[in-house]
């Protein structure tokens, strides 16, 4: 019979994952022993959370009475330093988990420890974000890369750590492996030496748990067992087998470590979707089916019309797309054809034309799919959202306008309103106005927010990098040489201090981001009785970038008011991605 093990024993203050707690069971040799070891892993919780997902998950791994459970992070949503939000988040994943009545190991996920500032509270209600525990003759460890997109980029005191920790535990009967990013899957997956792994391979590491993608993959490496569990409760698109929220089911005996991810109740076989099938058809996923041009939208007006091209990129050479692509509309959304069939060689690109007309709200926007041959008798779904874009006049100057945080000289005269929730329906925070402008070798940026309850406003981080945008704040992501996929995300507060980043395309399409990238910057911002405003000069060479008439940046920007704990949007959604963006004309003089 499994031994329960009360949840009281996990709390400290509220909660604590305490590796010493568990020093009172005793030990038996799994060889040995009369019954398998049985623990359930729970995917990431936050990045797109969906309510009631995993609470629901949290019951049924209760109901079935695993001996433990671990979980490889992103349990809060994280990102703020303040320290009564993240003491209400972690007092909301503690109800969440009360179901539990077995001991829980965490690592840390970049939700959970997203920036230094956060480790403490990590540390108050979870434990060390690194450590290990023992449960029987299973030696855990859990790894802390919340904050690290590679393993070498991992602190040497933590490598250190992990070397002493296997050396010494090199008797355990089995050992497991918990973090976060799945660095094995851009390195080990891929023929690439990797730190870690070469640890594991040569301490005799069994298994190995990751999460962060939010989808579901595995691969044995060097008699390894790699896994990435996917969603338990963030944004999930459904992988191509149709594996959707789930956790996973592991049996440990003398004939190994057995895992089974289980979705809606049905148990699947452990190789569901494979790493390698993964390498295929991810690139697919995120490049497959693009629009090749945006729908050009006025948001002054009820109507728009126009026609587009959708470029279907069939980069397997050994399979035909066979498919139907399809659209699906909301109301006041016209598109003609609605459904096409669509046939594209292997190794080549297809284009299909498409008439479009708007007769009412612009978000939605319509989505198109189709399904892509990647194996012999398997299909990735791939779909996306009809491409709009939007248009704003960036003016010239003659000489440079005073950064004084002042709008009344005359280049901020063309202000850019309209502005969206970030889920497409009409804005709900105070007004607010941006304004661009250039001279040869700077960018100008300017916006004025109203604020009817100026003493309200969030502003307090005053280091550059700081956690700026869960404060009030101006925000934008610029693309200067369109076609680079170089965009450059600033963000502004009313203290005028400044996070910033460069994010680019990874080779597998997807959009990776380097926070160590510093741009410099003239900021002066001023506060009103109900405004508060900011005036910015931008160097262009430290962007790549000149500046001449007729020239068309890739562009978006957002302003977030925490009094409302919301934002709105030029365009939405925003992003990194180029491809979503408008366009930034730089005007003639």
């Amino acid at each position: 019979m499994a031994r329960k093990f009360s949840f009281h024993h996990l709390l400290i203050g509220l909660l604590i994952v305490a590796a010493s707690g568990l020093s009172s069971f005793a030990a038996e040799t799994i060889e040995k022993q009369d019954r398998p070891i049985r623990f359930a892993v729970l995917g990431d919780r936050t990045g797109e959370p969906h309510p009631g997902v995993y609470g629901a998950i949290v019951a049924e791994v209760a109901r079935m009475r695993p001996d433990f459970v671990i979980t490889p992070g992103d349990l809060i949503v994280g990102y703020t330093n303040d320290t009564v939000t993240l003491q209400a988040r972690w007092e909301e994943y503690v109800k969440l988990i009360q179901p539990l009545e077995v001991p829980l190991y965490i690592a840390p996920g970049n939700h959970d420890i997203t920036m230094d500032g956060m480790l403490a509270s990590y540390c108050k209600y979870v434990g060390k974000p690194y450590r290990s525990a023992d449960f029987e003759d299973i030696h855990l460890i859990m790894l802390d890369n919340s904050r690290w997109e590679a393993s070498d980029q991992l602190p040497a005191e933590q490598i250190e750590w992990l070397a002493d920790d296997l050396a010494k535990n090199t008797g355990a009967a089995y050992t497991i492996v918990l973090y976060h990013k799945p660095f094995w899957y851009e390195t080990t997956a891929r023929g690439i030496p990797d730190t870690l792994h070469s640890l594991f391979v040569g301490y005799g590491v069994d298994a190995v748990f990751s999460g962060h993608y939010h989808d579901y993959f595995a691969g044995e490496y060097d008699g390894i067992k790699y896994t990435t569990v996917g969603s338990s409760g963030g944004g999930m698109v459904p992988g191509p087998t149709g594996i959707g929220y789930h956790f996973l089911w592991v049996t440990v005996d003398s004939k190994g470590i057995h895992i089974a991810p289980i979705d809606a109740g049905s148990v699947r076989p452990w190789n569901e979707v494979e790493a390698d099938e993964r390498l295929v058809f991810s690139p697919i996923r995120r490049a497959g089916m693009v629009c090749a041009e945006p729908l050009l939208i006025a948001p002054t007006n009820d109507t728009d019309e126009g026609e587009i091209s959708v470029i279907l990129k069939n980069s397997l050479s050994e399979y035909t797309l066979d498919d139907t692509l399809r659209w699906e509309t909301p109301e006041g959304w016209f598109i003609d054809p609605m459904v096409m069939p669509v046939q594209v060689p292997g190794g080549e690109d297809g284009t299909f034309k498409f008439a479009v007309r708007r007769d009412g709200p612009i978000y939605p926007v319509p989505t198109m799919s189709a399904k892509f041959t990647y194996a012999e008798g398997k299909q990735v779904p791939v779909g996306g959202n009809l491409w709009v874009s939007r248009e704003v006049a960036c003016s010239p100057v003659n000489s440079s306008p005073t950064i004084d945080g002042d709008l009344s000289e005359k280049c901020w005269q063309q202000p850019q309103t309209y502005y969206y929730n970030p889920d497409g329906t009409d804005m709900k925070i105070d007004p607010f106005r941006f304004y661009f402008a250039y001279d040869k070798d700077n960018l100008y940026l300017a916006a004025h927010c109203d604020d009817a309850m100026i003493d309200s406003i969030r502003a307090t981080v005053t280091e550059h990098d700081g956690p700026i945008y869960s404060e009030d704040c101006v925000g934008y992501f610029i693309e200067p040489v369109h076609g680079s996929d170089t965009v450059y995300q600033i963000y502004f507060n009313p203290l005028g201090s400044v996070f910033d980043q460069l994010c680019y395309r990874g080779d597998d399409g997807w959009m990776r981001y380097d926070r160590d990238w510093n741009g410099e910057y003239e900021a002066k911002t001023v506060r009103g009785d109900d405004f508060w405003s900011i005036e910015v000069r931008i160097p262009l060479a430290q962007l790549g970038a000149t500046a001449e008439a007729g020239q068309e940046w890739r562009l978006n920007f957002r302003r977030k008011q925490k009094r409302f704990d919301g934002a709105a949007n030029w365009l939405t959604p925003i992003d990194a991605d180029p491809t979503t963006m408008g366009v930034m004309i730089l005007s003639q003089p």
